[in-house]
This record gives C-alpha cells, structure tokens and sequence, in this order.
C-alpha cells in the first residue's frame, strides 16, 4: 500500500523543516516577516571621519556593518544637513553608552546624540562655541566628557541629556604650563582618573583628572615630544603613547609619574622620512594609532610611514616586536573588536587579531572603499536594546572589577 509511504515522506519532510525553523531560531533569526534578528553586532564607522588619507569624500552620516556578516554595508544614519555647495564639518569624536542607549558624534561646532534603537537624533549641544572635539565615556556610562575644540579646557556632560555639569581647565600647577590644545582623552577602566593630552606643539604631558571633582590632580612627563594617541592597562598603573617624530611608543609608569622606555617601529621609517622631506605624515606623526587588546598581551600600533600596523608582545618588558601587517592605505587609528578577535584600523581594513590576516576591507553602499577614524562597535539584544559597546581608544581590562 502507498499510504505508510506517504506517511514517512510526510514525517520526514515535517522534521527537516522542524529543525530548519529550529536552526535559524538558534540564529537568532526571528521567522516573521520585517522581525530582526534578536541579537546584532553592528560596526558604526562615521562618515567624513578624517582628512588626511583619501578616500575620505564619503558625503554625511554614520556608515553601519555587520559583524557577523562578513561586515557587510547595512545603512547610512543621517547625522546633519549640509548645503550641496558647502562642505561637511569634520567628525573629530565619536562613543557610546550602554547605558543611555545612545551614539554620540562631534564636529569642531557640536555634539548630537542618537539613539541607536531608532537611529534618530535626540539631543544636539554646543558649550559657549567652543565645543567639540574628543569623547570619552565614564564607564558607568552616565558622564562625558568632552574636549574643547583646540582650547586649554574641557567639559563635564550629562550623558543622557547633553546638559552641561562644569567646565574644566587644564591647570599648569602641575606642569608648569597649561595645555594650548586639547586633544585625545581616555577613562580608566574603574572610572576613577580621565586622562587628557593635548596637540601642540609644546603639549608634552599628559594631565590626570578627578572625575569626582572635576579637577587636574596630576601629570605624566615630560614626553621627548607632543603626545599623539595613547592607551593604558586595566589598572591604569602603565601608558603607552604615540609622539610626534616617532614610530612606535613610550612607555609611562603612572604611579610615579615619569617615561620608563621608547619602543620603535621595526623597518626603514626614518630613512624614508629623511630621503622624501616632503612626506606627508597624518597628524604630524610617523604613529598616530595604538591599541592595547583586553588580555592585555598585546599592543597594536599604527605605522603611517610604510602604511602597516605593527604587533608587540606585551607580557615581555619591553614590548617585543611580533609581526607586521600591511594596510590599503595609511593607518592612522585603529581599535579592537569587543571579542579581541579583530583590529579594525582607520584604513578601513578588518585583521584577524589571531592570525594576523585582513578578513574584510570596508565599503560604502556605493561599492566605495571607506576611511574613517571614528568608529565602534556596539551589540544589541532582543528591543534593540544596547548591550555591550566599546570606546574609541582600546585599552586593558586585565583586573578591572566586572562588578
């Protein structure tokens, strides 16, 4: 009889689409129409996110990827309307609160916040024309705090709100002079100092402050020059610190104040700078980039002269040179992946942070290669809900409370 084979058939195609449906559920794909997946791991790369490396003309918004997609191009958030015969301001920052839920990007006039379940602008402020440039979140993700535009102060910022707490000077009590240009800025991991550097010429100390104050307390130098990016361990007791006319880094002990050692790019970057005085360097320095990954065993840094990045043992004193990796274009920032296994570099290269290979190269929704210094990554839960989401500049998490 046909009718038991029917019936098998019919068994067996009910179960094969049974564990199909199971399969994506475990996915995280959501089987109705227009539901997205419960979980996403979303890049936002920023557009017009530098000016010294083409291609840089990427017109005005926040560029989305896909992690777990092969970085594939997702949307374009607007940010600001600009006049087709104007130019758009240059991001100069960018960062996220798990906490608020929101993106926060600044141009030299502004800061806007977005939400990232909507994508919509919820608050836009300016602090006495002055404002902004760098962003740095406390890690309780309540507080910003944001450098002036190439002045001698910075701000305390509501979070959630954008209103304004204090006003902060870069005091000279501690070293004797103040600082002409804030620039980079970093939050130690337990959220008790923030530590700020400026960009001129003679800003060769970086400052420490009292978040619960809102007051300089201390200072690291002086370094041989002016202080480009840097980063810090977990317990924020060492720095490592690009500088003008270096490739490579030095190294601070933060307890006590002072520089413990120079580490250098392997390679011929002098003699090239030296045979072409005309060779351009990104940010006036040979490295304007390094990162420390979470396990703290390994520090990144930006090679800008032979277009690479450079990988250091960290657990060995000093750092030890690893390996190199070549980038499109020239790196001029770079950061790691929340996972520790990808680097994503200015350049807009994608490294496996194990085997030292690009995986994915980043393109806009126009097939264009994209270059930007602003990024980060976020994870989201079922809502859209933020979950996890990284700062600018990669530092340690070896003994940071998980509390």
């Amino acid at each position: 009889m046909s009718v038991p084979k029917v019936t098998s058939y019919t068994a067996c195609v009910t179960t094969v689409l049974l564990a199909v449906m199971f399969s994506v559920a475990v996915e995280g794909q959501l089987s109705s129409p227009g539901r997205q997946r419960q979980v996403r791991d979303l890049l936002y790369v920023t557009a017009n996110g530098t000016t010294y490396v083409a291609p840089h003309h990427l017109g005005v918004g926040i560029l989305v990827f896909d992690v777990a997609n092969d970085f594939k191009f997702v949307k374009r958030i607007p940010t600001w309307d600009v006049p087709v015969s104007q130019k758009p301001e240059l991001v100069v920052g960018i960062g996220a609160s798990v906490t608020t839920g929101l993106l926060y990007v600044t141009v030299p006039s502004r800061i806007a916040a977005f939400d990232l379940t909507t994508d919509k602008k919820v608050w836009e402020q300016t602090y006495d024309g002055q404002c902004c440039e760098m962003i740095a979140v406390s890690p309780d993700g309540e507080t910003l705090y944001l450098n002036s535009f190439y002045k001698s102060h910075m701000y305390a910022v509501d979070a959630k709100t954008g209103a304004l707490k204090t006003k902060v000077e870069y005091s000279p009590s501690f070293t004797g002079k103040r600082i002409e240009r804030a620039h980079n800025i970093n939050w130690s991991p337990d959220g008790s100092r923030v530590f700020m550097s400026g960009s001129g010429p003679n800003d060769n100390f970086i400052t420490i402050a009292d978040p619960k104050t809102h007051s300089m307390v201390r200072a690291i130098g002086p370094f041989g020059e002016s202080v480009r990016q840097f980063t810090i361990n977990g317990t924020a007791t060492k720095l490592f610190a690009n500088t003008v006319g270096l490739c490579g880094f030095d190294v601070a002990d933060v307890i006590i104040g002072e520089i413990l050692g120079r580490v250098e790019c392997p390679g011929d970057w002098k003699a090239k700078i030296a045979a072409n005085p005309n060779f351009r360097l990104g940010h006036g320095a040979p490295s304007h980039g390094i990162a420390m990954s979470a396990d703290e065993k390994e520090i990144w840094v930006a090679d800008g002269v032979n277009s690479s990045l450079h990988v250091f043992d960290a657990t060995v004193t000093p750092p030890r040179f690893v390996t190199s990796v070549k980038t499109r274009v020239q790196p001029y920032h770079l950061g790691f992946s929340l996972d520790d296994r990808y680097v994503f570099s200015a350049s807009g290269d994608v490294i496996d942070a194990k085997t030292k290979k690009v995986v994915a190269g980043l393109k806009d929704e126009y097939g264009r290669d994209v270059y930007s210094e602003k990024f980060i990554q976020a994870t989201f839960g079922e809502g859209g809900k933020m979950l996890r989401a990284n700062q600018r500049f990669s530092k340690g998490q070896v003994g940071v409370s998980t509390n």
